[in-house]
């Protein structure tokens, strides 16, 4: 799935109220960005948004937050939450190799839905659930570590089990077929996620955990 160019996406980001300009800024202190103590959840890759603000939606004492690189694909989730007013969700314009600039010890769960999988075995430390980002992950997580992650990529999904694996994770639900499982796990869907389902694309999820 492509995205479309938006042209005007520096003006969308700049004047949206639902963006942190300067996240690190607020390290350790996100709390008052929301004005709660609820648990805060972070996307990596939100792409268009889709996932992150039905979650915020659906779910009101719980903060997320999402973080895109690409600035047409965050104006787009920028617009399309316009008209939300959800108090507990923001979004950041940033790489996720730099989260533990933004973020001290007050992420509950990161969500990493549709990511870029890196399928050649040179780029797999490029990949979410490579150590490196574990090791980053580490960093951020408030007490306990938890991970979702969904894919229609069979060498994303083996690596992760993988490298959450050895990383001492536990799985809480693995799916190698989400839309059909029996379990019917509750499931919001991305944007792409909504396309592979029309095409009947097999998904892969898991719910992996570290209680320290």
């Amino acid at each position: 799935m492509r995205y479309n160019v938006v042209k005007n996406a520096d003006e969308i980001i700049n004047n949206s109220n639902y963006l942190v300009k300067r996240p690190a800024e607020y390290k350790g202190c996100w709390n008052k960005v929301f004005n709660n103590n609820n648990p805060i959840c972070l996307e990596l890759g939100m792409g268009r948004g889709s996932f992150i603000i039905e979650m915020a939606k659906e779910n009101p004492n719980v903060n997320y937050i999402g973080l895109e690189i690409d600035k047409s694909q965050i104006a787009t989730a920028l617009k399309n939450a316009s008209d939300k007013k959800l108090n507990n969700l923001k979004m950041i314009c940033a790489d996720a190799k730099d989260i533990i600039n933004f973020f001290g010890k007050e992420i509950n769960t990161i969500y990493l839905t549709f990511s870029e999988p890196w399928p050649k075995k040179q780029d797999e430390k490029k990949r979410f659930t490579s150590e490196s980002y574990l090791r980053l992950y580490d960093r951020i997580f408030k007490k306990n570590k938890h991970i979702i992650l969904k894919t229609d990529n069979k060498i994303l999904f083996s690596s992760a089990l993988e490298s959450l694996s050895n990383y001492w994770y536990c799985f809480d639900k693995v799916s190698l077929d989400l839309h059909n499982d029996e379990r019917k796990i509750k499931n919001v869907m991305t944007d792409f996620e909504k396309q592979y389902f029309k095409e009947k694309r097999q998904i892969y999820y898991l719910d992996a955990s570290f209680k320290g």
